[in-house]
């Protein structure tokens, strides 16, 4: 039986870029750094993001963007903050997509290796309401 989530794992051609996108934007903690050696396929460090494990390893880079990405839950009081943390390392930067009304706010940033990461206001249960809502007034996204 599943259990949760164990962890996520970001391949990256430079570990210490991918600890400031980790640690300034994200508030992770690191927890672990295999410094020069490895007890996996490459050299790796280890985070914690509010309870979540994330690994990153030394390695060539996804060689095009898509939209396949991770998305964190952020306070809608911390949008203005975050936007700022991510300008501030100079990533390129979308703010939202077209959207219902109602379903939150969202930010998308991409690294250096290609992984989009996802800043999202609301929850799954917002999103499911707004979109039965939507529905029975037959709106679409804007």
């Amino acid at each position: 039986m599943i259990q949760g989530l164990s962890h996520m794992t970001f391949i990256t051609r430079d570990l210490d870029r991918m600890e400031e996108i980790l640690t300034h934007i994200l508030d992770a903690t690191k927890t672990y750094d295999s410094g020069e050696g490895s007890h996996s396929l490459s050299r790796e460090r280890f985070f914690d993001v509010a309870g979540l494990w994330i690994a990153t390893m030394e390695g060539e880079p996804l060689p095009t963007r898509s939209y396949n990405h991770v998305a964190f839950k952020i306070d809608p009081a911390d949008y203005d903050m975050y936007l700022d943390r991510i300008r501030a390392l100079g990533l390129d930067l979308r703010e939202g997509r077209s959207r219902i009304t109602g379903e939150g706010q969202s930010i998308y940033f991409h690294d250096n290796d290609n992984h989009l990461f996802e800043l999202h206001t609301g929850t799954l249960a917002e999103r499911l309401a707004t979109y039965a809502a939507a529905d029975s007034r037959g709106e679409t996204a804007i």
